[in-house]
């Protein structure tokens, strides 16, 4: 026999797998589980927002999340309202109802305490009516 193959069946490169047969996963691809099966993965993949609920309760995190919740509403409401205090305050705390807010300038602070009753009904219209009072406080450096 003659020719460059030296009488040998010639082989497929390594990065393709022979026809009908399952290529092995890499090192990574097993260190990943990465699934091999990309409609498989997709039927078994679940949305995050239905999952944290049920997360957020296994951990005992139930006041976390409402305080982060409420911290996120406040940063909108006031840069929708109160711009240019928007940066300069910020909600640090949820507990028993009463949301502090901390401010860098004392007249930022005074700027929320006087627009308390609206912000904090816009507050309690996004995080619902467990709100009920605002602590204004200006912060120490």
């Amino acid at each position: 026999m003659s020719g460059r193959s030296g009488g040998r069946t010639p082989r497929l490169p390594k990065s393709q797998p022979a026809p009908g047969h399952v290529a092995e996963p890499t090192p990574i691809e097993r260190r990943m589980h990465v699934d091999r099966d990309p409609e498989e993965k997709l039927r078994s993949m679940e949305r995050l927002a239905d999952l944290l609920p049920e997360t957020v309760r296994q951990f005992g995190l139930e006041d976390q999340l409402e305080q982060a919740r409420a911290a996120s509403a406040w940063l909108r409401i006031v840069a929708e309202r109160v711009p240019e205090a928007a940066g300069s305050c910020r909600l640090t705390g949820l507990v028993q109802g009463v949301a502090t807010i901390e401010a860098d300038e004392p007249i930022v602070a005074q700027e929320i305490r006087l627009r308390t009753p609206e912000l904090l009904k816009l507050l309690r219209a996004d995080t619902g009516p467990g709100v009920f009072q605002l602590r204004v406080m200006t912060r120490h450096v």
